[in-house]
């Protein structure tokens, strides 16, 4: 269970128990915020980390709490994560990597519900990552 009084994070009894996600995500009240899927791009909008999947991936989840700033949030209000990784990437390397990142920056007692693809490319060529959040204020 998440400590929001607004979520609810959990994994059914009827489910087979997750690794590092929850199966569930339960909004009981507050502000839903979608963000875009965040791409490793700066501030001004150069590309960091080319063929650098870990510094794409550190860029990608500074660019998202970036975003949960803007709105008063962070990452302990992240409900949902839908990642989109280029098949380029190895798995073997890009999986611990991104798990490795993602639980410096958020609650793993009770880890946001979340979908892994792998998707032939992104937007472009040199992007390795892509990944959106849903969050609960």
């Amino acid at each position: 269970m998440t400590d929001s009084p607004n979520v609810r994070l959990f994994n059914p009894s009827t489910i087979h128990k997750p690794f590092g996600y929850s199966h569930v995500a339960e909004i009981t009240s507050g502000r839903l915020i979608v963000l875009s899927g965040q791409i490793a791009l700066d501030l001004q909008g150069n590309l960091v980390g080319r063929d650098d999947f870990e510094a794409q991936v550190r860029q990608v989840f500074a660019n998202i709490a970036a975003a949960l700033n803007a709105v008063g949030a962070d990452f302990k209000n992240v409900i949902k994560l839908n990642y989109y990784c280029a098949e380029s990437v190895d798995l073997s390397v890009a999986l611990p990597v991104v798990r490795t990142i993602r639980d410096s920056l958020l609650n793993i007692q009770a880890p946001p519900a979340s979908t892994f693809l792998v998707v032939r490319s992104l937007a472009r060529p040199e992007f390795l990552i892509e990944v959106e959040a849903t969050a609960v204020v």
